[in-house]
């Protein structure tokens, strides 16, 4: 059964923008989650995968915080919300990767839960001084 689009902006205010959903969920009051964590990954993810499954190893590479705010990602409208800055990853040392998918979760290092996960729609090569990249708005989280 579908859900509605209401449902969909109250899920993704709460887990991207840290906004209380009334009466249903409310952020964490004592030690809420500041930042969501973007990671980068050789192969495609399933609904079992962490954010450490098949995640890059490119020389310098990390994953990168957002900030779980309106500064962070936008108000979501029409169940998606996309993010408000450059998502701008570590620049490649010497040992490159081919990118093909992103996740969004919750950790800095380790497994990582992922909360949301998608195919590029193009690989990115990495190699040598070639930093990957999401322009402002190019990341997009959707939730149906």
């Amino acid at each position: 059964m579908p859900k509605s689009t209401s449902i969909c902006n109250s899920i993704l205010a709460l887990l991207l923008n840290a906004t209380a959903w009334a009466n249903i969920a409310d952020n964490a009051a004592a030690s809420p989650m500041t930042n969501t964590h973007m990671a980068l990954h050789t192969a495609s993810l399933n609904g079992a995968s962490t954010q450490a499954t098949s995640e890059t190893a490119y020389t310098n590479y990390a994953r990168v915080a957002i900030a779980r705010t309106t500064g962070g990602w936008t108000a979501p409208a029409s169940g998606a919300s996309s993010n408000v800055a450059a998502i701008d990853f570590p620049s490649c040392g010497v040992t490159g990767a081919t990118i093909t998918t992103a996740s969004l979760g919750k950790d800095l290092a380790g497994a990582g839960i992922v909360f949301y996960y998608g195919d590029l729609n193009a690989s990115i090569a990495v190699s040598n001084a070639i930093q990957p990249r999401f322009a402002i708005g190019a990341a997009t989280i959707t939730e149906t």
